[in-house]
């Protein structure tokens, strides 16, 4: 049970005052939550501030600087209304200070509202951003207008939040500051030496300190403040995945003896030999399997170095020692291929293998449960439909679970908590430097995949410029004429208005006037089987040129394409670059990556894209854009069930996980149950930061 004194931060949102039906669906899209009955108070808690409005500057007029916020007293000499009507033009109101005359400018405004808040001859405090236009100085709109009487009631250091279109920072500031009030003081998890070797503040302290701001270097990433929140989250993190391998370990594996009777075939019948790195990760894996002890192993491998391989290798050991094997993957369009490629692969060992998902339905779908529960199904492949409550497994042995960083540790726990005990391996194309390796999967083990196979040839990358796009186009039709195959990568589904970026149908419709009905389109708000037709168009040579949002990032195989645009490469991260070029390069012929970006690049930019002209090397490159970008943006977004942290970085704060992790396995060996005081703490901790599975295991261990 969640501890009473957490109560009110997991109360509804809509229970603080003010927030009703309208701004509720504002408050769920700013917190990422399909609708306000999922917000609760502790979510905008956790709504830090990322930067302060200073309105102590108080230069005096004639000296405000153009564009910065300052804070003016003057007195107030006339109004000038808008000529009758011409409500399109501003209504101006003027006041004076000892140093000249500023004019307040406001659009659509109603006269006597502003005769009753700005009256003449009155001195006035006004707060804003002054634009100078022919030599005058004007403050559009400003921020606070308040009568001298009242300038105590001004806000000199305000912090400023994210918002969301529509939601004003004064309405967020006051839902913020309802709910800071209800953060209890919380008994203290973190061991006292720790406590003041670091100088933290106390959690609550912290919290209020975050939110109420003095100056910028309370917001910086190493003010004590924020690095107590950060050790908290990587702590609540750390013991949560400490108590997964606990139990995984506490739960015997069931040792797995390969016989060589299915992969001796299988190997035989291969176009192409293993290579050294696939060898060796599938005599790791295998070693792990014989063993007494579940393996939990982390595969890494580039893009195209062969995972599929050593993981078929692993399931079938798993068959030949009379088990079942699954293979979880993220998408529909993923897990179709992953069945086409393995039944193709696997197939002189006539292995029975089966497809679910989400999409599978009906008496098919009843026929395939029947065969896993009888155990005529060996090999399982799907997505997370495969650990739906109604999905009996007769005896399953091995679970490898592809692109893991779709998967959060969460889901890792939920197939665990199913009673379910196998071996795991978890593959990713996404190299993880080692922080983030510990960061999102604890101390896992780790087996690296570090040569292409062979006959994959290096692909050439480019980077040009947007204005350049009609000659990309030139080149296209050339490559379409002499059968080639090209894929054009945007960013955007649908063009918004304050976008300026390309959107996926508006690029399609200009392909497609140039190339007709050689050219396809697929993206996210697509149906299931419209994706996969539109895939299958592709793969077959009905269309040749694939236009595409990221959908393709993960894993479609089309062997034969060649040509990789992407169109506001500088609006994507390094690893998903690196991704999406890996879908070229697959075939025997040389293939090439066109980065088209849109100019001035910031340096940042400058630099991501020449990393990626200079290199092939994934782990290199997630190296780097750790350095450039940060966790968030490489594991993908930060609400895919990944380690996406609210208040800790890796890069500010890489030294508080090593300690977070020796901390976690400090505290379990000696409190595996978290029943001492500590231990209680501990618990608060986790429900905290909503890792209540974690603590489920507790009880079912």
């Amino acid at each position: 049970m969640r501890p009473a004194l957490l109560d009110p931060l997991f109360a509804p949102l809509s229970s603080l005052p003010g927030i009703g039906p309208k701004l509720g669906d504002l408050f769920a899209r700013l917190l990422n939550q399909e609708s306000i009955d999922d917000c609760r108070v502790i979510d905008l808690v956790f709504h830090f501030p990322h930067s302060i409005v200073d309105r102590r500057n108080q230069p005096g007029i004639a000296n405000a600087q153009p564009g910065v916020i300052v804070t003016i007293t003057g007195r107030v000499d006339r109004h000038q209304p808008p000529p009758p009507g011409r409500s399109n033009q501003p209504y101006r109101v003027f006041l004076h200070d000892e140093t000249g005359e500023l004019a307040l400018t406001f659009f659509r405004a109603k006269g006597n509202w502003l005769e009753k808040a700005l009256p003449i001859d009155e001195t006035v405090v006004v707060s804003g951003k002054v634009d100078w236009f022919n030599g005058r100085p004007s403050m559009v709109h400003p921020d606070y207008m308040v009568r001298l009487g009242e300038a105590d009631n001004l806000p000199l250091v305000e912090p400023v939040h994210g918002l969301t279109a529509g939601l004003t920072s004064r309405v967020l500031r006051k839902a913020v500051e309802a709910a800071i009030a209800r953060v209890p003081h919380l008994p203290e998890w973190i061991d006292q030496t720790l406590l003041q070797r670091q100088g933290f503040p106390s959690a609550f302290d912290a919290i209020h300190r975050l939110h109420d701001p003095r100056d910028e270097t309370d917001l910086d990433p190493q003010a004590p403040a924020r690095r107590r929140l950060a050790y908290d989250e990587f702590l609540a993190g750390q013991i949560s995945l400490a108590l997964v391998r606990q139990r995984l370990r506490k739960v015997a594996g069931r040792p797995v003896v390969a016989t060589g009777a299915l992969s001796k075939p299988v190997t035989g019948a291969l176009p192409f030999s293993l290579t050294n790195s696939q060898q060796a990760a599938i005599a790791e894996v295998l070693k792990d399997m014989a063993g007494e002890q579940r393996m939990l192993r982390l595969l890494q491998g580039d893009v195209g170095a062969g995972k599929t391989a050593v993981a078929l290798m692993a399931m079938l050991a798993a068959v030949e020692s009379g088990g079942q094997a699954v293979l979880m993957a993220p998408t529909e369009i993923l897990a179709r291929q992953h069945f086409a490629t393995l039944s193709r692969m696997a197939a002189p060992a006539g292995v029975t293998i089966d497809v679910l998902t989400g999409r599978t339905k009906g008496r098919e779908r009843d026929a395939i449960l029947e065969r896993i529960a009888s155990g005529e199904t060996q090999i399982v492949i799907g997505t997370h439909a495969l650990f739906q409550d109604n999905v009996v497994y007769n005896d399953l042995v091995l679970a490898v679970v592809d692109e893991q960083h779709r998967f959060g540790v969460h889901q890792r726990l939920r197939l665990t908590a199913k009673g379910i005990s196998p071996h795991m391996l978890v593959m990713t194309a996404t190299p993880i430097p080692r922080t983030l390796v510990l960061a999102a999967f604890g101390d896992m083990d780790v087996s690296k995949l570090t040569e292409k196979p062979a006959g994959r040839k290096p692909i050439q990358t480019v980077v040009v410029a947007q204005e350049r796009v009609g000659e990309i186009v030139d080149r296209l039709r050339a490559a379409l004429a002499e059968g080639k195959k090209a894929y054009w990568i945007c960013p955007l589904v649908e063009e918004s208005e304050e976008s300026d970026l390309m959107s996926v149908e508006e690029r399609h419709a200009t392909l497609a006037s140039v190339f007709g009905p050689a050219a396809g389109l697929v993206h996210g708000r697509m149906s299931g089987p419209e994706k996969d037709a539109a895939m299958l168009a592709f793969k077959s040579g009905e269309t040749r040129l694939l236009v595409a949002t990221t959908v393709v990032e993960v894993g479609v195989d089309v062997p034969d394409a060649t040509i990789m645009v992407i169109e506001h490469a500088e609006r994507f991260g390094l690893a998903q670059l690196h991704q999406l070029r890996g879908r070229v390069g697959r075939g025997d012929e040389a293939s090439s990556c066109i980065l088209l970006y849109k100019g001035p690049l910031s340096e940042n930019g400058r630099a991501r894209l020449s990393i990626l002209r200079d290199t092939e090397d994934g782990f290199r490159i997630a190296e780097e854009d750790l350095k450039l970008r940060g966790e968030g943006e490489l594991l993908g977004t930060r609400q895919s069930g990944t380690p996406g942290f609210l208040v800790a970085s890796l890069e500010a704060h890489g030294d508080l996980l090593e300690i977070a992790r020796k901390d976690a396995a400090y505290v379990l060996e000696r409190d595996a149950d978290l029943t001492s005081g500590r231990g209680e703490a501990i618990r608060t901790l986790l429900y905290l930061h909503r890792r209540d599975e974690a603590i489920r295991f507790l009880r079912a261990g």
